[in-house]
């Protein structure tokens, strides 16, 4: 299933969908230059921060409650553990997409299943 003239599901809406004229550097206009003039390698380093970003929130969610129960009053720990999952979706879904615009970069196309 393709949205936005052929962009796949999870595409981020800031980003033209691919083949679209400029889109490459939509997806790339708020990296330092060298990343700029590179978007493979932009690419690249986005999947691994997010990644990153992803599997901390993942253990803070997984550890939060035990390692702050005598620290925090559990009604906090409760809230915290509730945004900590709003976050852990938020990444979730930019893993997506910066999963999709990377494999973008290097040719691939999403087209739509019947």
């Amino acid at each position: 299933m393709t949205t936005r003239g052929g962009a796949p599901p999870g595409w981020p809406a800031s980003v033209p969908p691919p083949d679209a004229p400029g889109w490459q550097s939509r997806a790339s206009g708020w990296a330092h230059d060298v990343l700029r003039r590179q978007p493979v390698v932009l690419a690249y380093v986005a999947v691994r921060h997010v990644d990153a970003a992803l599997a901390a929130t993942r253990a803070a969610v997984a550890t939060l409650r035990a390692d702050l129960r005598d620290e925090v009053a559990p009604e906090a720990l409760g809230e915290a553990v509730d945004a900590m999952q709003r976050e852990q979706a938020r990444l979730e879904a930019d893993a997506r997409a910066t999963r999709l615009v990377a494999e973008a970069l290097r040719g691939v196309r999403h087209r739509p299943r019947l």
